[in-house]
């Protein structure tokens, strides 16, 4: 079922994908100079480009052509309103905005303290904290990939793979009773799907509320950070790669650490979708 005012969605997502492309394509081609032994910037014949006026002069630009076209559309364009509210009736599917229907695609597979409160959070510090933990000064002015391949991997993959594909999922895919509707099918609301989902030791035959469960889920999550922090961290001493050395053990900890908790949600997601996994570490008062 494809809403009106899905069309700002399909095209938000169209216009990421589309210069997350021509970045890439811009990083190559100076990767290719720099390995001819040229300079990015000896592509523009100059070693410096002053911001103003050449680049506030293209961004004005933008400005106003964008000003014009969202102004022609919502003149030619009907506002995608429904029916008059109803107090007594909840509409289903109940979707929030579109900019929080990646977190709530999230609840289907965490608890909401953790989609709604730890996720966010995270993420939040993570970007904040990332001017204090990146030591590397290349590709300051510049696209490039091969200099800051790790970084710019990363956050591809959670915003572009991760955070856009849970919106579009949210929007597009996710129907009456947050069912999963391909967009071929016709949403059905009376429709029901019986699935039966497991906590991890009840693969094994313990109950995942009892005191031996609790504490096989929380060795699994304990041992799942400190192998995948230890891990990589002697290894890359035995081989003796620098960046061990212009981190710290504080910065590259923070690092692991977030990198891990991003890497849990897809894990989560493939777990519960093929596995059926709940939860992997159950107690009285959350559950992971």
């Amino acid at each position: 079922m494809f809403l009106k005012d899905n069309e700002v969605i399909a095209l938000f997502a169209i216009i990421v994908y589309f210069f997350a492309v021509v970045a890439f394509y811009q990083a190559i081609k100076n990767d290719r100079m720099k390995s001819r032994g040229k300079r990015p910037e000896d592509d523009s014949g100059s070693d410096n480009l002053l911001s103003w006026p050449f680049l506030a002069r293209k961004e004005f630009l933008v400005a106003i052509f964008v000003t014009a076209a969202l102004l022609v559309w919502g003149i030619v364009t009907d506002a995608p309103l429904e029916e008059q509210a109803d107090p007594s009736v909840t509409p289903n599917p109940s979707k929030a905005p579109w900019y929080f229907l990646g977190l709530q695609e999230m609840l289907v597979y965490f608890d909401p303290w953790i989609a709604g409160v730890t996720f966010p959070t995270l993420i939040i510090v993570g970007l904040m904290a990332i001017p204090y933990i990146d030591v590397n000064p290349k590709g300051n002015g510049y696209y490039t990939f091969s200099e800051r391949w790790f970084a710019i991997t990363v956050f591809s993959f959670g915003f572009l793979f991760m955070w856009v594909i849970l919106i579009a999922i949210g929007v597009f895919v996710r129907g009456p009773g947050w069912m999963w509707f391909w967009p071929w099918q016709e949403w059905n609301p009376h429709r029901i799907i019986a699935e039966t989902n497991y906590d991890l030791t009840q693969f094994f035959g313990i109950d995942s509320k009892s005191l031996l469960g609790s504490v096989i889920g929380g060795g699994v999550v304990v041992a799942y950070y400190l192998v995948g922090i230890t891990a990589p961290y002697l290894y890359m001493k035995y081989k003796k790669i620098q960046v061990i050395e212009k981190l710290g053990i504080e910065r590259y900890s923070m690092v692991a650490f977030l990198f891990l908790t991003m890497m849990g949600l897809p894990i989560k997601v493939f777990l519960r979708l093929v596995f059926h996994l709940k939860y992997v570490w159950v107690t009285p008062w959350f559950n992971i």
